[in-house]
């Protein structure tokens, strides 16, 4: 039998479950996949720290880089994050012909392109299945299993600590602050939330969906995005009453020779296969030609999913290493020559929500209709809310529309029309719709 030695670089939560389930399952993997895959090496610079698994202290290491020359190890799993070491590892694995193993999004998202193409050159894998949704096994449908469809679009609910914000903001009827709050005492969301709650974190993963739905490569400058950060209760509860529930949503979508590619606050209707994901749960919608749309849908982050991806891949990678047969020597689709350019955010299209401070004066709304209608917007339902006694001393009160598809140029022109004109308190708040 085939042994293959793994080295893990970065010793923390994804780490730890990684390191407990190739020395656990090892009897397991063996039988399934006939490879004796062989942890001989943990690297971190804090190797005192109590994990709550059980290694043999021979194998654990401050010095990732050295584990890299190692004649006994075959397979690097960096699991560090970022791009700073964490790129230095991955490069100088491959440029020594190891084959890695990755859940770094961000730095495929960054540096894909560059990496990718070195493995291809050095004929080693580069496997990032756990990168996006965790354990849902999004990144080998879209490279395997749906290979045979050209995908029309791709739509994600990607950041379990965003779905769980607004999860209990529609429930509970709690402010966005107090929910925030609230995840960071129960560790769903970090100190400094910012990657998460302000869409950096979904646009890293909707970056590679898109690489591996297309074959293009999108810098992460030119993806529009827009995160929860301060989102109001007053849009969550009228997206409630509306029939709809705010989820951050990313998508990729093909308009002809167009790519589409955005995160935005999204409303999703409740009866939508999106509308029912909640708590700290991601999914992934893909519309494939002959599949129609298929739902991919788990937990997407955590210590145990993640590294049941990262298991996975390091399992595909041990068994083409055993029989000599890399992956990365076959061309990838991430990497896949396209003629698909990105869609400028003014021309993409979509139905909104929009709500309005309007002026409490007769034929105020015929006004604010008459400057949608004449840039385009449609509106397909209309609706005054019971003004606050602040709103109406101020002479205010609130509406909400919902419109018909149209460009978001179009839209942005009119809302600053309707501003310009003094028909509305300040500058409409809109919101994506599904």
């Amino acid at each position: 039998m085939k042994h293959v030695g793994v080295g893990i670089v970065g010793f923390g939560t994804v780490g730890a479950g990684v390191a407990e389930g190739l020395l656990q399952g090892a009897a397991l993997l063996t039988r399934r996949c006939g490879v004796d895959i062989q942890l001989r090496a943990i690297a971190d610079l804090d190797i005192t720290t109590d994990r709550g698994v059980v290694v043999p202290s021979e194998i654990l290491s401050t010095d990732a880089l050295a584990l890299i020359q190692r004649d006994d190890i075959d397979l690097i799993v960096e699991l560090i994050g970022g791009t700073g070491i964490a790129y230095e590892v991955i490069r100088q694995a491959l440029e020594a012909g190891k084959s890695v193993v990755t859940a770094n999004k961000k730095l495929l998202a960054e540096k894909g392109e560059e990496l990718f193409e070195l493995a291809r050159q050095k004929h080693v894998d580069l496997y990032f299945g756990a990168s996006v949704g965790g354990g849902i096994p999004i990144i080998r449908s879209l490279r395997d299993g749906l290979v045979a469809n050209d995908i029309t679009a791709v739509y994600g609910i990607l950041n379990g600590t965003c779905n769980y914000i607004l999860t209990r903001m529609a429930r509970e009827g709690v402010d966005f602050d107090e929910v925030l709050a609230d995840a960071q005492r129960l560790g769903y969301a970090e100190a400094n939330p910012s990657l998460d709650i302000d869409g950096f974190d979904t646009a890293h993963k909707i970056a590679i969906l898109a690489s591996l739905a297309y074959g293009v490569t999108i810098p992460l400058q030119d993806i529009p995005v827009k995160g929860i950060r301060g989102l109001s209760l007053t849009d969550v509860q009228y997206a409630d009453e509306l029939g709809y529930t705010i989820k951050l949503l990313a998508l990729c979508k093909k308009h002809g020779d167009k790519v589409e590619v955005s995160v935005n606050p999204t409303l999703v209707s409740k009866k939508h296969m999106l509308g029912s994901v909640n708590e700290v749960f991601n999914a992934v919608l893909v519309d494939g030609t002959l599949t129609g749309d298929t739902l991919y849908y788990g937990k997407g982050a955590g210590r145990a999913a993640t590294a049941s991806a990262v298991i996975s891949d390091i399992i595909s990678v041990a068994r083409h290493i055993a029989s000599a047969t890399p992956r990365a020597a076959e061309p990838l689709p991430a990497m896949a020559n396209s003629t698909l350019s990105l869609l400028p955010a003014e021309e993409c299209t979509s139905r909104y929500y929009i709500r309005l401070m309007v002026r409490d004066d007769c034929g105020m709304v015929g006004r604010f209709a008459t400057i949608l209608g004449n840039h385009g917007v449609s509106i397909f339902a209309a609706s005054q809310h019971e003004p606050t006694e602040a709103h109406r001393k101020a002479g205010f009160v609130p509406v909400v529309i919902l419109t018909q598809p149209a460009r978001n140029g179009d839209l942005v022109q009119a809302l600053t029309e309707i501003t310009e004109a003094g028909i509305v308190q300040t500058m409409p708040h809109y919101l994506c719709m599904l």
